[in-house]
C-alpha cells in the first residue's frame, strides 16, 4: 500500500475512534470527579474499604497546601517502597533468578516511575523480577497517572469555585476515584484487546528454542499485556521488555499498534471535554482541543514528510526510510506512534528515534520542548495548556488593553507569577543539564559521537544529550538510544530532572488553583478578552510556539537544525 494512503487510513481511524469516545468518556470523568460523597453512585464497597483502612474522610476537603503536601507525601512513600523493592527483589518470590538492583539504578528507576517518566537505563528482562514489574512498576503506572489527573481536576475546581475557603478537593478521594473508576476499567479492556492480538501474559522466566542456525536461543517472557495497557493508557511508557513497543511480544500487529496509539491519546483528549463539562462551558474545552490538534497535526505532517524522504543523494531510498523501523508498522505507523508518544508524556517507542532523519528527530524533540501539551500526558497536558492559556490571556490583555481574566477569575501578579514559574521549570532543567553535561564531558561520562566539533557525528551527539534532558524534564522517558546513560552523573542528574520536572510544576499549579479558588467570579464585560473561538485559539497557539521558539531555538540550531543542514 502507498505510504501516504496507509498514513491517511491510520490517522482517520485514530481520529474517528477518539471522536466517538470524546463525549461519553469526557462526561463520565467529569461525573467521577464531581459526584458528592455519600450518594449511591459514589459508595462502592472497595472505595469505602480503602477510606476506612487509610482513615480518609471522603467528605473533607483540602486547601492547596494540604493537597500539595498529600501529593508529595504519597509520591515520597511510593518512591521509597519502589526503591526497597528493587534492592531486595532477589530474596522475594517471582525473582526470575535475578539479584537486587544496584543503588544508582534503583534510585533512578524509583524516581522515574513515581514521576510518570519511566526512563529506563537498564535492560528489563535481565534486571527487574516479575514481582518488581507487577507489584512495583505497574502499580506506579496506575497511581502516577491518577496523580496527574487529580492535579488537573484540582486546577479546574480552582477556576470553578467562588469565594470559598480555598478548598480544591481531597487528593486521596481523587486518587482512589481516578484509579478505580477510570484507569482500571479502561486498562482491563485494552489488555484484553492486546491479548487477542498476541501480546503475551506469562510469569515464566522464559523459554529456549533452537534457531535456524542450530544455536540454542533463550527468549524472555513476562506479564506483558497487563503492563502494556496501563503504560500506554497512563502515558507512562516504560517497556517490560527492552525493545519496548517495537518488541513483537509487546506490539505484535498493526492492529495492536493502532490500539496502543489510541490508548496513549484517549484520556488526554477526553480530558478537554471533562474540563468544558466541569466549568459549564464546553466551548472552552473545544478551544483547548483545537489548539492541541493544530500543534499535533503540524508536527505529525513534518515527521511524516521527513521520514518519507531520503537521507542523502547517495543513500538507498528504501533502506534510508526504513532504518530503525519495524516492518510490521512501516513509516506511517512509526511516525504516528512517535508523535503521539512525544506529544504526550508517554515515552513508549515502536521505532528507534535515534535513527530518524535530522528533521524527523528534531520534530519529535520539539514536540517535547513545547511542554508536551499536544495533547499532553494524563492530566499534565490539560493543566499545562490551561497555564499557557492564562499567560496568553495576560499577554493579550496587555496588548489590547483588556482586563486579564480567565473564566471570570482575575489574573493578578500572584497568579501570573505562579503560571510563569510553572512554565519556566522545564527549560531551566533542560538547558542547565545539557550545558553542564557537554561542557564537563570528561567528568560526566559524555564523550559524544565520533567526529570533531561541527561534524555530523558530534552534532548528533549534542542532540542526543539535549533529547535526554528534554525527555527527563518533561517526564517523557524516550531517548536517542546512541547515548549511554549508565554513569553516575546521568543516573543522578536525570533523576533530579525527573523529580523536579514533575513535582515543582505540580506545586505551582496547585498554588495557582488555591489562589483562584478564593476569588469571586467577575461577570464578563466589554473589557474582558474572550477565551473561546478562532481568535483566542490562534493567540494560545502563538503563545505556546513563541515560548518554545524563544527558549530553545539556539539549542535546536546547534543540534537537529545544524544536522539537517549538513
Amino acid at each position: 500500500m502507498n505510504p501516504a494512503v496507509a498514513a491517511g487510513l491510520q490517522i482517520a481511524l485514530v481520529v474517528a475512534v477518539l471522536a466517538l469516545a470524546y463525549v461519553p468518556l469526557g462526561d463520565y470523568m467529569a461525573r467521577v470527579y464531581t459526584t458528592d460523597s455519600g450518594t449511591q453512585w459514589k459508595d462502592l464497597r472497595i472505595e469505602s474499604l480503602i477510606y476506612r483502612l487509610c482513615r480518609i474522610d471522603p467528605r473533607s476537603e483540602q486547601t492547596w497546601f494540604g493537597y500539595a503536601a498529600s501529593v508529595l507525601g504519597f509520591s515520597l512513600a511510593s518512591a521509597l517502597f519502589l526503591y526497597l523493592l528493587q534492592r531486595v527483589q532477589g530474596v522475594l518470590p517471582f525473582g526470575n533468578g535475578l539479584g537486587g538492583v544496584s543503588p544508582a539504578v534503583a534510585f533512578n528507576t524509583a524516581i522515574s516511575f513515581v514521576a510518570n517518566t519511566n526512563w529506563q537505563s537498564y535492560v528489563p528482562e535481565t534486571t527487574m523480577s516479575h514481582l518488581t514489574q507487577s507489584a512495583g512498576l505497574a502499580v506506579q503506572n496506575f497511581v502516577s497517572a491518577a496523580v496527574g489527573m487529580s492535579v488537573a481536576v484540582a486546577l479546574i475546581r480552582g477556576l470553578v469555585r467562588v469565594g470559598r475557603g480555598g478548598e480544591i478537593g481531597n487528593f486521596w478521594v481523587d486518587l482512589v476515584r481516578g484509579t478505580l473508576r477510570i484507569l482500571l476499567p479502561l486498562a482491563f479492556v485494552i489488555a484484553l484487546i492486546l491479548l487477542s492480538q498476541g501480546v503475551i501474559q506469562s510469569y515464566r522466566s522464559g523459554f529456549t528454542a533452537t534457531g535456524l542456525d542450530g544455536q540454542t536461543l533463550t527468549t524472555a517472557l513476562a506479564p506483558v499485556a497487563s503492563q502494556e495497557a496501563i503504560k500506554e493508557l497512563g502515558t507512562n511508557g516504560g517497556g517490560i521488555l527492552a525493545a519496548n513497543s517495537a518488541h513483537p511480544f509487546e506490539n505484535p500487529t498493526p492492529i495492536s499498534n493502532i490500539v496502543e496509539i489510541l490508548a496513549i491519546l484517549l484520556i488526554p483528549v477526553a480530558l478537554t471535554r471533562t474540563f468544558g463539562t466541569m466549568i459549564g462551558n464546553r466551548k472552552q474545552g473545544l478551544t483547548v482541543l483545537a489548539v492541541m490538534t493544530a500543534l499535533f497535526g503540524t508536527l505529525l505532517a513534518v515527521t511524516l514528510a521527513a521520514e518519507s524522504g531520503t537521507r542523502g543523494v547517495a543513500a538507498n531510498a528504501a533502506g534510508a526510510m526504513m532504518e530503525g523501523k519495524e516492518v510490521r508498522f512501516g513509516i506511517p505507523g512509526s511516525a504516528l506512534f512517535a508523535v503521539a508518544t512525544t506529544g504526550t508524556s508517554t515515552g513508549a517507542v515502536n521505532s528507534a528515534h535515534d535513527s530518524m532523519s535530522p528533521l524527523g528527530g528534531g520534530a519529535v524533540l520539539l514536540n517535547m520542548l513545547l511542554g508536551e501539551i499536544a495533547p499532553g500526558g494524563v492530566g499534565t497536558g490539560l493543566y499545562g495548556m490551561l497555564v499557557l492559556a492564562m499567560i496568553a490571556v495576560f499577554v493579550g490583555g496587555l496588548l489590547v488593553g483588556r482586563t486579564p481574566e480567565f473564566l471570570g477569575k482575575k489574573l493578578g501578579r500572584r497568579e501570573i507569577t505562579l503560571a510563569a514559574l510553572s512554565v519556566l521549570v522545564m527549560p531551566a532543567l533542560v538547558l542547565t543539564g545539557t550545558a553542564i553535561t557537554v561542557i564537563l564531558s570528561s567528568t560526566t561520562g559524555y564523550l559524544g559521537n565520533s567526529g570533531d566539533p561541527g561534524t555530523p557525528g558530534a552534532i548528533h551527539g549534542f542532540s542526543e544529550v539535549l533529547y535526554a534532558f528534554t525527555s527527563a524534564s518533561n517526564n517523557n522517558g524516550s531517548a536517542f538510544g546512541g547515548l549511554t546513560v549508565t554513569s553516575d552523573w546521568f543516573q543522578a542528574s536525570l533523576g533530579m530532572c525527573m523529580l523536579l520536572g514533575r513535582f515543582l510544576p505540580i506545586v505551582f499549579v496547585l498554588a495557582l488553583a488555591g489562589s483562584l479558588a478564593t476569588q469571586r467570579r467577575t461577570p464578563a464585560g466589554a473589557g474582558t478578552l474572550p477565551t473561546t473561538g478562532v481568535a483566542f485559539a490562534g493567540l494560545l497557539t502563538g503563545t505556546t510556539v513563541l515560548v518554545a521558539a524563544l527558549t530553545f531555538f539556539p539549542a535546536l540550531a546547534l543540534g537537529p537544525i545544524a544536522e539537517a543542514l549538513q
